[in-house]
């Protein structure tokens, strides 16, 4: 009775040898060409080798099963692509919430809009208004003048004295 026991016990560890040969001649043959089109496919060859190796993975629990098949190489070829296109979705959805999440980061003003805006708030309050209205709001003297109700020589007044201090403030 030990004698058939042992045969028995002896005999699936032979099959699995066989399993485990099949397999690892079928993975040497077959890894790289899916690589090579996972790799083109997803422009990324690192991703595309850890999907094909999870391909490999999961034929090789079922091995017993998929070495049977008319053609082993097609389901983990399947496996492969699905998980690629599954991967490309999750990709795309998160960079999809992530530019609707995003803050709008716009560069720091630059080392002259600092001076300018230092430089103005030396000046007066009412050349401060005249020379930003005129210059940066690209309002005219009368379109001032009529805001501000003063007359358009006051508005001019105000331009000169502020250009005459913004020029003393900046040449600092």
């Amino acid at each position: 009775m030990t004698a058939v026991m042992t045969a028995a016990a002896a005999a699936p560890r032979a099959s699995t040898t066989d399993d485990q040969r099949d397999f690892d001649e079928f993975y040497a043959a077959k890894f790289d060409v899916l690589r090579s089109q996972l790799y083109a496919y997803l422009g990324d060859r690192a991703e595309a080798q850890d999907l094909v190796q999870e391909a490999f993975c999961r034929a090789y629990t079922r091995w017993a099963r998929i070495r049977k098949y008319e053609d082993p190489y097609a389901w983990v070829r399947r496996v492969a692509w699905n998980l690629a296109t599954s991967r490309l979705r999750r990709q795309k959805t998160s960079a999809m919430f992530l530019r609707r999440q995003r803050e709008v980061h716009q560069d720091g003003p630059s080392p002259d809009r600092v001076a300018l805006v230092a430089a103005l708030a030396k000046i007066s309050p009412k050349l401060r208004k005249a020379v930003v209205l005129h210059y940066l709001g690209q309002l005219s003297v009368a379109e001032i003048a009529l805001q501000e109700e003063v007359p358009e020589g006051t508005v001019k007044s105000w331009l000169s004295r502020g250009r005459t201090a913004l020029a003393e403030h900046l040449q600092r």
